[in-house]
């Protein structure tokens, strides 16, 4: 739809991104890596801010990009990150330093999300961000859920593939896996879930104390 295209232009160039996220943008591309977009990036500022976080969990560092957004929203809130790949949590760390974040506010896990969650406590985090292995994000959504606090969040980025989650047609695994977590979250009485179209998508999940109604 060319309205749609004309207003995801518009919401993206009004976006005001802070120097030292631009810079580890432009260091997080040189390295290969796939940030969110700046759109998407104020988006979980904003929620950070507005759930006053203190404790976030973020699986798959973008190369420091979204957890730069998410403590640009939570300035108190400690940041636990979480990537397979070492040379983008030094990336990550490289961009913290520059931002002036305190290294006590940072936590790097070097290994698989799959293996790093289930040792996880539960109910003891705010926000719990989901960037990685679309193959597995259910897995890793259901974790989320489990780690965060009641009426904590869990965000998910790129949900929307391009594109091609709204085509019928497409049913590889990427595609069919985020179509199934939209689907299933929307549908479950435990969450409360939103889901945005700007920038390459963001599923905005939180978990429902009484499900008796």
């Amino acid at each position: 739809m060319p309205g749609h295209d004309a207003s995801d232009r518009f919401a993206h160039e009004a976006i005001i991104e802070p120097d030292w996220i631009s810079r580890a943008r432009t260091h997080a591309l040189e390295l290969g890596a796939d940030p969110i977009s700046a759109p998407v990036g104020a988006q979980v500022a904003v929620l950070a801010a507005a759930s006053r976080a203190q404790s976030i969990v973020e699986i798959g560092t973008g190369a420091g990009v979204s957890g730069l957004w998410l403590l640009h929203g939570a300035p108190r809130a400690v940041l636990t990150t979480i990537d397979k790949e070492p040379e983008h949590l030094a990336m990550a760390r490289r961009g913290f330093t520059d931002a002036r974040v305190a290294p006590t506010r940072t936590r790097f896990i070097t290994g698989r999300a799959s293996d790093v969650l289930p040792r996880m406590n539960e109910a003891s985090y705010d926000i719990v961000f989901v960037d990685a292995d679309p193959e597995g994000v259910i897995e890793y959504v259901e974790h989320g859920l489990r780690l965060v606090r009641p009426g904590g969040l869990v965000l998910v980025p790129r949900v929307l593939a391009g594109g091609a989650v709204a085509d019928p047609v497409r049913r590889d695994t990427v595609t069919t896996s985020y179509r199934s977590l939209i689907q299933e979250t929307q549908s479950s009485p435990a969450v409360i879930g939103a889901l945005s179209i700007v920038g390459e998508g963001l599923l905005q999940l939180t978990t429902v104390g009484d499900t008796s109604r």
